[in-house]
């Protein structure tokens, strides 16, 4: 982290009325113009992943270094299908109803802490979404215009229900990671591409789940958790098999993107990881995981 980024987020936490993150957003209207960009070209489709209600009145005093005022509120990350252009992106473009068709209240959107290169996708909310015994959020609408990062969709009109606060994480996302994608500025942990060893790395997945992962312990990601994922790998000819990634990158700060290290070059086609290892900020265990890797 640079010393004047570093400066700037402190003069948030401390209450600076006038300091906001460039990935953070209070505008309670969508300031976006419409560009006429399309839901879906060439293949692909702008939509939500998923919409996990992470924590419930119970964001903690570091919120308020991605959003001044954040502590308290309900915290939602929103993962889209493509990463999206951080300057499209406002508060006023998410509407969060409630089981009983009640409209929640975004006090701020964020694309923190998952900012490094390739990330751009969790879009976290920060607000008051409804109460999870009573009237629990139950899906989550895009109103406004949000535009992916290379400005050919748009993702007004996608819809996506809410994955209840009792469940744990589960991944949303598997994807191969490019060396040279674009960084726009955001990185606060200054990493490019897909961050693995240079000695040995034949190609990289991204593994990313539906809100921040952390061991129960408090203790740092490693090795255990390494050989826990299992990545299944296709030959030319057609065989698969099941291998583990030779290193763990991106492990080490707090958002839900892990980099899977691969020493084979056969084409990457799955990615599972087993129940019970990993806790959401709720303390919720993941379950069970598995996915096709998109390309």
């Amino acid at each position: 982290m640079n010393k004047a980024h570093n400066l700037a987020l402190c003069a948030c936490a401390l209450g600076a009325a006038a300091c906001t993150p460039a990935a953070s957003n209070f505008d309670q209207a969508d300031t976006t113009p419409d560009a006429g960009l399309p839901r879906e070209a060439d293949g692909r489709k702008a939509e939500l992943l998923s919409a996990f209600f992470g924590l419930d009145n119970a964001l903690p005093m570091v919120a308020n270094r991605i959003c001044l005022g954040g502590n308290g509120y309900d915290g939602m990350p929103v993962i889209f299908s493509t990463e999206v252009d951080h300057e499209t992106l406002q508060a006023g473009d998410f509407a969060v109803i409630t089981e009983a068709g009640v409209s929640g209240t975004v006090h701020c959107v964020s694309l923190l802490p998952a900012t490094d290169p390739g990330e751009l996708r969790t879009a976290l909310l920060i607000g008051e979404f409804g109460d999870a015994d009573k009237d629990p959020p139950a899906e989550v609408a895009i109103i406004g215009h949000v535009t992916s990062i290379d400005g050919t969709l748009d993702f007004k009109g996608a819809r996506v229900a809410v994955t209840p606060l009792a469940d744990g994480p589960g991944l949303v996302l598997a994807e191969p990671v490019s060396d040279e994608v674009t960084d726009e500025g955001l990185s606060l942990a200054g990493t490019d591409g897909s961050d693995c060893p240079a000695d040995g790395t034949a190609q990289a997945i991204r593994a990313v789940w539906g809100g921040g992962v952390s061991l129960p312990s408090g203790e740092d990601v490693g090795d255990t958790q390494r050989l826990l994922y299992s990545v299944t790998v296709e030959t030319a000819d057609g065989d698969r098999r099941e291998v583990q990634p030779f290193a763990l990158a991106d492990h080490d700060d707090p958002d839900n993107n892990h980099v899977l290290c691969l020493d084979t070059a056969d084409t990457a086609v799955a990615v599972s990881f087993p129940a019970g290892v990993f806790v959401d900020p709720n303390d919720d265990l993941n379950p069970a995981t598995n996915l096709s890797v998109t390309r």
